[in-house]
This record gives structure tokens, C-alpha cells and sequence, in this order.
């Protein structure tokens, strides 16, 4: 199954769409090292680095703890948005709700800065069904949820394994999860778009871009100490470390020249200046150090603790999987503001450094095409999953979850029909000017 339903001709009809023939999924990228970085499948991952003194004890504690965790827990009912409107956009139910409101109007394509032509839907689905195939068979259940892990393992390189065989065995299991809580926050808060151009060296020589990029690069500088002012820890991010970084320091960390420029880098810099003051702020949250792993809400891959309110959650409404539905003809930018959108790219692209090629509209993250984007997309994804889910033939429990559908599907689905589209920048159809801080 590919983004079109079967033919004779085996040909997507052309009927319904005046752009070129959508393309079908492409074949595995080829990583630096040679290895088909999308086709390549991990095994199973042991748990033997865990180091515990007593087995039956800790098998025991472990039951314990699983089923004092896992019970369940309810949510507290968010505010109401006309008495407390800042607390109600805080809450977990509140990007959903705001965002139904614009799906809703999708639906009878009313957006006012999009065409929706749902008949593209289901072909849509079809696609990402393809590549869910493509790359699991019917193994669905071994698709891991969208997540930082996966990035951290571009290249099929298993890094964070590797780090933590390297730690000594008397670090626990709940240090462990400190340390990985630390490490992930200060990386994903690097993780906003690094632009078209922008490459990272790892420590044996490969190249990565984009989010896989940052993540390798995030690991090693936490690896190096960047994030810690204890110089016999240096995996650890504390409010002290943190406090003493500078935008010189990450420009190095990231490899930032004028041969390698990255969008936002100030940006950067300054989120994680702030994360210190956070975290020196909330000491009953992060302790006297002010270290994010203090929080210990332990992880679940590495506890087997299940959080409550996952349901809430929404699917990623970023570049890869709202460009997906551009890139299918599920959506389109109406005219005017592709005029003005273009009108942008050409005034950008005259600064130093700015992408001239492949040109596609432009937009600052605030503005209301953007916003629009961002949340007709969270919609589509909760109906896209509804959608890949009966095409897979998957219900009840054996469904994907939403996170595993952007994992396998939307998000890399996403990825790969712009690496045919625009196979130069392999960006997005709609490119944001970032400044470090947007995601």
C-alpha cells in the first residue's frame, strides 16, 4: 500500500490534484557509515546494566513498587477557561480541546488559511500504513513510541547503552534515571529546528543532521561535562553548570561555524541560562543542586512505570508530520498566503548564511498560518490514528498508540516525502524562522 490505492496502471489518480504525482515511499537513506539507517532493526534491549544486590529481593520490591505505581490515578479536572484562562491553557486537556475547535473547521473547510481536501485522507493513511509495513511487517507491537530514545540511536548505534555500561556498578538504578532525566531535558531543549544546512561530526566520525544531529551532539556534551559543575560527575546537568555555559561554549559543542551554521543558536544558549535560574528557583522540586533528575519521576523504560494521563497527550504538531499532510494534498496553502509567504523566503534568503534554494513560503512561529498549521495538525492526528489502526486491521489493545504511529508512520512518513519533494534541503513545505526556542 503506498499514499494511492492500488490500479491497474499501478498510477495515484490525478483526478482530484493539480500538483505532480505524489511520490511513493522511498527507499532506506543511507547513513555515512554505510548502514541503511531506517532499515536497520535493533534487538531487544537487556536490562542487564542494572546492578542490584539481591535478585529475589529486588524482584519483590520491584512487584511492589510496580503495582503501588501503576494503579489508577485520576486527573485532576482542569479549570475553567473563562475563570482561570492561564491555568486552563496550562492543563493537559487544553491543546486538545483549543485544537478540536480549528480540526472542526477543517472538517467543512472553513481554515482561513487552508484547502482541505479530505478525500486525500484516506491515501494519506494509506501511506503511512506503507511505511509501517515497510519497516515492522505485522510486528507492531516492537515499535517503540516517538520519542528522544530513537534519536539518541541514529545510525542504529545503541549510545545510551553504551554510556551507561561505562558508568560504575554502584551507581543504582534510581542514579541512573537521574542522570538519563538530566540528560534528556537539557537535550530536548536544544532539539528546535536546526535549518537545512547544519551538520554534526560524532565521536567516531559519522555525520547527522536535523534532530538526530542534536541528539548526538546533546549526549556527548553531557558525556564531556558541559552541563555540570562537578568535575567527578560529569554526567549530570545542574543548575551551577548550567549557570557557567555561554553561547561560545555551545557554538563549540555544536560544532556551529560560518562553514555550519545552525538556526537559533543565541536562543539556545539562553533557554538552557534560564533552565539554571529554573532549577535554582524550585529547589523543592530539584533539590539544593538543582539537578532536573532530582524530580525523579522515574522513567518508564526503565522502571516499568506507567504515568497517568498518557491519554492527554498529543500527537507532535511540528514540520514532519504537518508537512506530511501538505506534502499528500491533505491540506493547501491557499494563495494569498503563499504570496506573502514567498514574498518572506526572498527577503530572507538575502542575509548571510539564509537558504536560497528550493524556495517555499516562510513564516515567523507566531504568525497565524503557523498557529493554524500546528493545530489543525494535533486534529488530523488524532483521526489519523483512528485511520492507520483500521487499515492495519488493529483494535482493542493490540492498536498503536498514538506515539508509536508518529514513530513508524507520520512523523518518518513525514520525513521521507520531503527528501523526494524537495530533495536539496529535504526541508518542510513551510519553513519557520526559528530563533532556538520553538519547536
Amino acid at each position: 500500500m503506498g499514499l494511492f490505492s492500488k490500479r491497474k496502471n499501478n498510477k495515484p489518480d490525478q483526478s482530484a490534484n493539480d500538483g505532480p504525482p505524489l511520490p511513493p515511499p522511498p527507499p532506506p537513506q543511507t547513513a555515512p557509515n554505510g548502514t541503511k539507517t531506517d532499515e536497520r532493526r535493533l534487538p531487544p534491549r537487556s536490562n542487564s546494566f542494572f546492578r542490584r544486590s539481591s535478585k529475589a529481593s529486588s524482584s519483590q520490591a520491584s512487584a511492589a513498587q510496580l503495582q503501588a505505581l501503576t494503579h489508577k490515578v485520576s486527573i485532576p479536572v482542569p479549570p475553567l477557561p473563562q475563570e482561570d484562562p492561564v491555568g486552563y491553557l496550562r492543563s493537559l486537556n487544553a491543546v486538545r480541546e483549543r485544537s478540536s475547535l480549528v480540526y472542526s473547521k477543517a472538517l467543512s473547510n472553513q481554515l482561513t488559511h487552508f484547502k482541505v481536501d479530505m478525500g486525500k485522507f484516506e491515501e494519506t493513511a494509506a501511506y503511512v500504513v506503507s511505511i509501517i509495513k515497510r519497516d515492522y511487517g505485522s510486528d507492531y507491537a516492537s515499535i517503540p513510541p516517538h520519542g528522544r530514545w530513537q534519536h539518541f540511536e541514529a545510525g542504529g548505534v545503541r549510545r545510551l547503552d553504551q554510556m551507561m555500561r561505562e558508568w560504575s556498578a554502584e551507581v543504582d538504578t534510581k542514579e541512573r534515571t537521574r542522570r538519563l532525566l538530566d540528560l534528556f531535558l537539557v537535550s530536548v531543549l536544544l532539539d528546535a529546528g536546526a535549518g537545512t544546512t547544519w551538520r554534526y561530526k560524532d565521536e567516531a566520525g559519522r555525520i547527522f543532521a536535523r534532530s538526530e544531529g542534536l541528539a548526538i551532539a546533546s549526549l556527548e556534551m553531557f558525556k564531556a561535562g558541559l552541563f555540570s559543575s562537578d568535575d567527578d560527575q560529569p554526567c549530570q546537568v545542574d543548575a551551577a553548570g548550567l549557570a557557567d555555559l555561554n553561547i561560545d561554549i555551545i557554538r563549540d559543542g555544536l560544532q556551529v561555524s560560518n562553514n555550519n551554521p545552525i538556526e537559533g543558536l543565541e536562543g539556545r544558549a539562553n533557554i538552557l541560562l534560564k533552565l539554571s535560574g529554573a532549577l535554582s528557583d524550585n529547589q523543592n522540586f530539584f533539590g539544593d543542586n538543582g539537578r532536573p533528575g532530582n524530580m525523579l519521576v522515574p522513567m518508564e523504560r526503565l522502571l516499568n512505570v506507567r504515568f497517568a494521563g498518557m491519554e492527554l497527550l498529543t500527537g507532535l504538531p511540528e514540520y514532519r508530520n504537518g508537512g506530511l499532510l501538505m506534502d499528500t494534498g491533505l491540506l493547501v496553502l491557499r494563495s494569498q498566503d503563499v504570496r506573502r509567504g514567498l514574498d518572506q523566503f526572498q527577503e530572507n534568503s538575502r542575509s548571510e548564511g539564509q537558504q536560497s534554494m528550493e524556495v517555499v513560503p516562510l513564516f515567523t512561529a507566531d504568525d497565524d498560518v503557523v498557529v493554524e498549521w500546528r493545530a489543525v495538525t494535533v486534529g488530523m492526528l488524532d483521526r489519523m490514528l483512528d485511520e492507520v489502526n483500521r487499515q492495519l486491521g488493529l483494535s482493542g489493545e493490540g492498536r498503536l498508540s498514538l506515539a508509536q504511529m508518529l514513530e513508524a508512520g507520520t512523523w518518518k512518513g513525514g520525513r521521507e516525502i520531503a527528501e523526494v519533494s524537495r530533495p536539496n534541503t529535504r526541508g518542510p513545505p513551510i519553513m519557520i524562522i526559528s530563533d532556538g526556542t520553538v519547536f
